[in-house]
């Protein structure tokens, strides 16, 4: 709740720091204007109907905040960076003050809807709109901050000792891979597996667990819906527990408790110890 509080703080402040850039700029309110006054968010930005749209996927891990056993759920705080080119806002920066960047409310502009397939507690989109960057080329980017909470399978056969994977699954929900290509960010042409899948720079350690490996890859899959595919990015998050506390609360203790009690078998039967 108080994560969700900071964040619409924030929100506001860079919203109205925006709108009083507009006053103090008539450049950056004459291209707002421009762009945007006939701009219609719900069609794809494409020049032809049959154009395939490319839209960049990556996400940066913030933290890593409960893996519950459980219910078989992981929690995570991410940045869901998304990039794609709108032929629709181009603009010639001469013509606008040498002006090669814009910020817009996202609400304003088309967005592909990039959505968690694997969520367990049924968000499946992005809730905070934050703004999105617009560049003179046209390439748009957008990154949203997010909570997902993504359903997994957890072992726990080898606790405290344990390893586990979790996937997260993204996708569009409504455009097939004829309309948007979804890419990772960091893809290479003819590869679909990118090693490092997530951005950690910006990880705050967890007290539980290390994470080993984050690899992404690229997927086409065919859904009864429609004859075309439907293209994801998996990222798979592979995490060992750390085993101190545990070793220490927990195994030594029952390892000293056991060995008393074996102890206890060589004192003499008339003992008053035993």
């Amino acid at each position: 709740m108080k994560l969700s509080y900071v964040w619409f703080i924030l929100s506001f402040a860079r919203s109205c720091y925006g709108v009083k850039l507009l006053e103090a700029n008539p450049d950056v309110k004459r291209l707002y204007d421009d762009l945007l006054s006939n701009y219609n968010r719900l069609i794809r930005p494409v020049t032809n109907v049959s154009d395939i749209l490319t839209v960049r996927l990556g996400l940066k891990l913030s933290q890593l905040m409960e893996v519950n056993l459980k219910n078989q759920v992981m929690t995570t705080n991410l940045w869901v960076e998304q990039k794609w080119f709108d032929y629709k806002l181009q603009w010639n920066p001469d013509d606008y003050g040498g002006l090669e960047m814009l910020y817009v409310p996202s609400e304003h502009i088309w967005l592909p809807d990039i959505v968690l397939y694997n969520n367990w507690d049924g968000n499946y989109e992005v809730t905070l709109m934050t703004k999105a960057t617009l560049k003179y080329t046209g390439e748009v980017n957008w990154k949203p901050p997010a909570i997902y909470k993504s359903s997994c399978e957890i072992n726990v056969e080898y606790f405290p000792f344990d390893e586990q994977t979790c996937f997260m699954k993204f996708g569009s929900w409504t455009y097939n891979g004829a309309q948007v290509d979804l890419k990772h960010m960091d893809q290479l042409p003819g590869s679909s597996l990118v090693h490092v899948g997530i951005d950690l720079s910006e990880f705050y350690l967890s007290v539980e667990w290390d994470i080993l490996e984050v690899p992404a890859t690229r997927n086409e899959e065919y859904y009864p819906c429609c004859p075309e595919p439907f293209s994801d990015i998996t990222f798979k998050l592979t995490m060992r527990r750390k085993t101190l506390f545990y070793t220490v609360n927990l195994i030594i203790p029952c390892v000293g408790l056991t060995f008393l009690t074996v102890l206890v078998f060589y004192l003499p039967s008339d003992s008053g110890e035993k």
